[in-house]
């Protein structure tokens, strides 16, 4: 049993937060080692969509999250919580394993934020089985670009 799955085990009797996820699929796989000739994926696209006219801040351990905030699912991507003005990118350590068919459950340390240690585990929405875990990553908020500036 690995250090991680342990820890998941570890607080497992913790109260519980589930999230619903939906996104779309990613379609297209990088090509080649060029930098300058890889095509994004169809999620990374999608990201760099809304990230479009936002500036990257500081990387942050928590973010300031409720349950009726906005959480974006980015297939294969991200997770994307927040609106307006700034909204925070969660890549995971395994953004592969994003997947819109899954549900979050959050083993929260702090009921207002939602923090990369925290637990998070995947399950599937409609017959309740376990499907995966998740492990975050520092937040990276982005912020609107000041048109003035």
């Amino acid at each position: 049993m690995t250090s991680s799955t342990s820890r998941l085990l570890r607080f497992a009797a913790l109260p519980t937060m589930a999230l619903g996820l939906v996104a779309m699929h990613p379609a297209a796989a990088q090509d080649g080692d060029d930098p300058e000739t890889e095509q994004l994926t169809e999620g990374e696209e999608r990201l760099a969509r809304l990230l479009e006219g936002r500036v990257a801040g500081e990387p942050q351990n928590c973010i300031r999250q409720l349950g009726t905030d906005r959480m974006t699912v980015i297939e294969g991507t991200a997770y994307v919580y927040g609106s307006g003005n700034t909204i925070y990118v969660q890549r995971t350590q395994n953004p592969e394993d994003i997947d819109r068919r899954d549900a979050l459950v959050s083993r929260r340390f702090n009921a207002t934020q939602l923090c990369r240690q925290d637990v998070v585990t995947k399950i599937d929405p409609v017959l309740g089985f376990f499907t995966g875990a998740v492990f975050f990553d520092e937040f990276i908020p982005y912020t609107r670009a000041d048109k003035d500036g």
